[in-house]
């Protein structure tokens, strides 16, 4: 096993397709995303189920989308030509954890935010562990996110950490979750389950998607 698998070990089940998947992730890692071909060359005849694992877990996500760039439109077609993109915390994880062999969620969300001029760059672990606890099958809605913003003094700046959530790759909107968008009065978005994953829900025991 090595360091990338290690870490990826906290929350998939290893196998054949969880190595082939961390190999294919050390790979995309390099420039942020990967193309079909590659994922072929790499996984061989597990290609399909390795990219369908890695965009249940929002580790590569298709550039091909039905409608918007959320999440949920991206359209995971497994053929030559398609390219699969990496979110920037996950390109963070998978570089540290191909060194450390941990999936060093709390670490790696501070560095990106600090790059990124995120002035509570060094809050932002806490406060995505806080949305992860308040979320419910990965979904937080925004009346959440600024009751979490504002239990650690950051509420006035809930409209610019939620373009920053977005732009990092740690959450995205769900644009078709019409009926909860309705009983929240806000709007709803998805969290990167790789980053929030409950201690109940590892192993693949309950996966997102």
């Amino acid at each position: 096993m090595n360091k990338l698998e290690k870490a990826l070990s906290s929350f998939l089940s290893l196998g054949e397709v969880a190595g082939q998947l961390a190999r294919l992730l050390a790979h995309a890692a390099k420039t942020g995303r990967v193309s079909y071909s590659e994922a072929e060359r790499i996984a061989k005849v597990n290609a399909e189920d390795v990219l369908l694992l890695g965009s249940k877990w929002r580790l590569l996500l298709p550039i091909r989308t039905a409608k918007s760039a959320a999440w949920e439109d991206r359209l995971l077609l497994t053929e030559p030509g398609e390219i699969y993109e990496m979110p920037n915390i996950v390109r963070y994880l998978v570089e540290n954890a191909s060194y450390t062999g941990r999936w060093d969620v709390a670490y790696d969300i501070a560095q990106l935010f600090r790059v990124m001029g995120e002035p509570d760059w060094d809050r932002m672990p806490k406060f995505i562990e806080r949305l992860g606890e308040e979320a419910k099958d990965y979904r937080i809605n925004a009346v959440q996110i600024k009751q979490v913003c504002a239990e650690l003094g950051m509420g006035d700046r809930v409209d610019a950490l939620i373009a920053s959530l977005k732009g990092s790759g740690v959450m995205s909107p769900k644009l078709s979750s019409l009926a909860e968008v309705a009983k929240a009065g806000a709007p709803v978005y998805e969290l990167n389950p790789s980053l929030v994953v409950n201690k109940h829900e590892r192993k693949g025991v309950i996966e997102p998607g």
